[in-house]
């Protein structure tokens, strides 16, 4: 069964980049290395999180 991944994310508070990177590595600190079905669920959803909280750097022209 195919299931199909919304590419909308929505957060609930605002974080910084920084916080929600905290929360991965602890994510990644509990797993021991490897990543359960919901573990990695988890992580999508932190990492969406975390690309939409870090800055933005400019591209050079």
């Amino acid at each position: 069964m195919l299931h199909s991944m919304s590419t909308t994310v929505e957060f609930a508070s605002e974080r910084s980049a920084d916080e929600v990177n905290e929360e991965i590595r602890a994510l990644w600190r509990r797993s021991g290395g490897t990543l359960s079905v919901e573990q990695r669920e988890e992580y999508q959803r932190l990492v969406l999180e975390w690309a939409a909280a870090a800055p933005q750097s400019e591209k050079a022209a």
